[in-house]
């Protein structure tokens, strides 16, 4: 038997791209079926009125629903925001070479930064999905937050064109385009070439570990450990694996003074 469809508080619902009708779907919060009249808050925060509602609510459309989910929209989308953050940065960062540019965009790209502006556009209340996956938290979970937003930035662009998806990215990516370090670079990377500089004698590899996983499923907690031969392991902390590899590259160059402050 098919899931129950659960859409959060103010949210429309659809299966199969029409209205679900009956009580199968788990609802809270302001009656409504159509979802247009439900999303207009939704859509004065995104700073853009859809011509094709439909467009929209599919982009809130999890994958636990089955047929006519986001996934689609999620890809357009993800080209969709680089190339808006590329722009940016480019304009901003002329001294940048091509690997200093990717590296910032690698920070604003990745899922952390479109969970957080999921969040800030309170796309999470209007999401469409299993009742099963709403009730084991899935409007908070990250990676399901970033695809929406990802989803959004796509319908945004196919419904009001470049301009319109330009707009909701600015608006709430500021805060962390304003965040960027002046030299910004990658811990992980860096900590390699100097480990194989021939500083070290032989040149070594840092070896990373995963120590410990901790909190819930949807704000998980990674510890991890760097080692180089002959040198005290450093420990690191994020919320990805890949954060908590950073982080130990960090404090493992800060400790050696290879970065400063």
């Amino acid at each position: 038997m098919q899931d129950a469809y659960s859409v959060g508080p103010s949210a429309g619902r659809e299966r199969d791209g029409n209205a679900c009708a009956g009580s199968a779907a788990v609802r809270a919060g302001t009656p409504g079926l159509d979802g247009v009249d439900d999303l207009a808050s939704l859509q004065t925060r995104l700073g853009h009125q859809f011509s094709d509602a439909t467009l929209l609510k599919r982009a809130l459309s999890h994958a636990s629903i089955g047929n006519h989910s986001n996934e689609r929209l999620e890809f357009l989308g993800d080209r969709v925001l680089g190339l808006i953050v590329a722009e940016r940065l480019y304009a901003e960062y002329p001294q940048d070479n091509e690997g200093g540019l990717a590296v910032r965009l690698n920070a604003l790209v990745r899922r952390e930064a479109c969970a957080k502006a999921a969040e800030e556009a309170g796309i999470g209340p209007h999401l469409i999905m299993a009742g099963s996956e709403s009730a084991s938290g899935g409007r908070k979970k990250q990676a399901i937050l970033a695809g929406a937003c990802e989803a959004v930035i796509a319908a945004l662009y196919l419904d009001g064109g470049f301009q319109a998806a330009k707009n909701f990215v600015l608006r709430y990516w500021d805060e962390a385009f304003a965040s960027l370090a002046p030299e910004l670079r990658d811990a992980k990377t860096a900590l390699q070439e100097w480990a194989q500089s021939g500083v070290l004698k032989p040149r070594a590899q840092p070896v990373y570990m995963m120590t410990e996983r901790s909190g819930p499923d949807h704000a998980p907690m990674f510890t991890v450990e760097v080692r180089i031969p002959g040198y005290e392991p450093e420990t690191g902390r994020g919320s990805t694996k890949r954060d908590a590899e950073q982080d130990a590259a960090k404090r493992m160059l800060h400790r050696l003074d290879i970065w400063k402050g």
